[in-house]
């Protein structure tokens, strides 16, 4: 396996409509712009739509892979800024089901590009199914967006406590995006950390900014484009490299083999509970 470590980001928030992909997306981009090697896991399983926002075509998915027809250098498609990325397919969707033979190849699939990668961003689906929560407990760092909607923040907290209750997550970063003013991001980490903290005892959170409502985001998605790469004066893409800026100096891996193979050994375990 790799032999450097590889920072793991789990970016997810709970609801749809958040804006989780558009942050995977762009912060993926801005940590390529600073020098780092990046790749993207599309693991919005039901709805897989990061080649569709850029405005690829994935002749090959990770079903592919599993399969045994290509290997994983086979089906990633380059990004905006050199970016990797790996696109989804409904062969994820079982996971848990895999057999010893594809959980060895899975790994084997991953330890091949290990090496040519820093930063491996895991954008996930939407709520707290099955899928969700192997991706987010499986990574090193994870990324919780939240916006200013009620449900966001309700369902935000579900994540987390689920996370917390059943799996002993405790540490959360969180991103307020598409936020009207800097008060608004400040609020909306307020509200999550006042219901965590009363009913969550040991769960920190860490508030990592906030990402402006940008009329600049809209045309860039219009394009296909990422905000950083469309319109890189903007407000919206000023903020994604700040946040770049913060997830670089986040603690690395202390293991020689780096988080890679520890997220995908998680990843495709068998729950012995289930």
């Amino acid at each position: 396996m790799s032999r450097h470590p590889v920072q793991v980001i789990a970016v997810t928030g709970g609801k749809g409509g958040v804006g989780k992909t558009t942050v995977s997306i762009n912060l993926a981009v801005a940590l390529a712009a600073m020098g780092r090697r990046v790749a993207l896991l599309d693991a919005d399983l039901g709805l897989a739509n990061i080649d569709v926002l850029l405005g690829l075509k994935a002749t090959h998915t990770l079903e592919d892979v599993l399969a045994g027809e290509v290997t994983l250098r086979d089906v990633l498609l380059t990004g905006p800024g050199g970016i990797r990325i790996i696109p989804a397919s409904s062969g994820t969707q079982r996971m848990a089901q895999l057999s010893q033979q594809e959980h060895a190849g899975l790994i084997h699939a991953f330890s091949d590009i290990g090496e040519q990668i820093d930063v491996l961003i895991v954008d996930t689906a939407a709520g707290i199914a099955d899928s969700v929560v192997s991706f987010v407990r499986a990574a090193q760092e994870v990324l919780v967006v939240v916006c200013d909607e009620p449900s966001s923040i309700t369902d935000a907290y579900a994540l987390i406590k689920l996370l917390h209750r059943d799996f002993g997550l405790f540490r959360f970063r969180v991103l307020a995006n598409m936020c009207r003013t800097p008060q608004e991001g400040q609020l909306l980490f307020r509200k999550l950390t006042q219901v965590t903290e009363r009913f969550l005892e040991d769960v920190a959170l860490q508030y990592v900014g906030a990402i402006p409502f940008d009329e600049a985001m809209r045309k860039a998605i219009q394009r296909q484009k990422a905000v950083v790469e469309a319109a890189p004066r903007s407000r919206a893409a000023q903020a994604f490299k700040a946040l770049a800026e913060k997830c670089d100096r986040w603690p690395l891996p202390s293991t020689p083999r780096g988080h890679l193979e520890f997220f995908i050994e998680r990843l495709v375990q068998q729950d012995a509970a289930g």
